[in-house]
């Protein structure tokens, strides 16, 4: 079989297992009456470099097992899995200023807690069954992004075949940086993205190690989802996923964006 038809045959194959997990955006309609929210309720934001206006985000994808020694270390194999993605809640977005270091807590319930350094790409054109080809016309700017994983209640669900929602989805699980216009600083195919762990480099690979680009992407999950602005998509993450603990600092980098940093607490 050729690499063509495989990756065809992988597409096709990837719609049947996208992980719906529920975000947070409201329906476009009530189906009621109009009238007043009994409340008000924050909208995510992340900043735009070089301007004073920020990105509001409507859902969070993320792919995953999308580098091939990461997907080996997952006990997957990466030459027959079709592309698949889950979903984090908007407000799981923790905004990390380059330049500081910014206190991330640990979360509750785990003693296993992982890092994956991903680059984020940020949705501002929607659209259905978009094609590879024009997928990056919808692409308004990316940033660097960290996929945190409560990994043991996530291993806990894989093993009893429950959804893993609650080692993915919970409060702070995606920081991030600004986000970065493409109109200044172009696309990314390729280019390093490493994390330190207290100085210490723990991933380390090269964005073009990507099985599904960010293309690819974009282009798969609209044929099950109506991308919309807003969105956002965590591209996935390399291989040597590892724990953190309390006091631990984390350092994040991907070529031509500024690093960030986390200081575990």
């Amino acid at each position: 079989m050729t690499k063509i038809s495989r990756r065809g045959m992988l597409q096709a194959a990837g719609l049947m297992t996208v992980g719906a997990v529920t975000g947070c955006a409201a329906p476009r309609s009530s189906g009621g009456k109009e009238g007043n929210a009994i409340f008000s309720v924050a909208q995510p934001t992340i900043p735009i470099v070089g301007s004073n206006e920020q990105f509001p985000v409507r859902r969070i994808y993320c792919i995953g097992r999308n580098y091939a020694a990461h997907a080996r270390e997952m006990g997957s194999d990466p030459t027959r899995e079709p592309p698949f993605f889950f979903q984090k809640p908007s407000d799981a977005i923790q905004y990390v200023a380059p330049g500081k270091v910014v206190d991330h807590p640990y979360p509750t319930l785990t003693k296993n807690y992982h890092y994956e350094i991903e680059l984020v790409a940020a949705i501002n054109k929607g659209g259905k069954n978009i094609s590879v080809e024009n997928a990056l016309q919808h692409v308004f700017g990316y940033a660097i992004g960290l996929d945190m994983t409560r990994r043991d209640l996530q291993a806990a669900m894989k093993k009893e075949e429950k959804p893993w929602e609650i080692g993915k989805s919970f409060d702070m699980s995606a920081p991030i940086g600004p986000l970065h216009p493409v109109a200044s600083i172009g696309n990314f195919t390729e280019g390093k993205i490493w994390l330190k762990v207290n100085g210490q480099v723990k991933q380390s690979a090269d964005l073009k190690q990507m099985i599904w680009s960010v293309a690819e992407q974009i282009s798969n999950l609209s044929k099950a989802f109506e991308l919309m602005p807003g969105d956002i998509i965590y591209s996935g993450t390399p291989e040597n996923v590892g724990p953190v603990v309390r006091g631990d600092i984390m350092e994040g980098h991907i070529d031509r964006l500024p690093n960030i940093t986390l200081k575990v607490v």
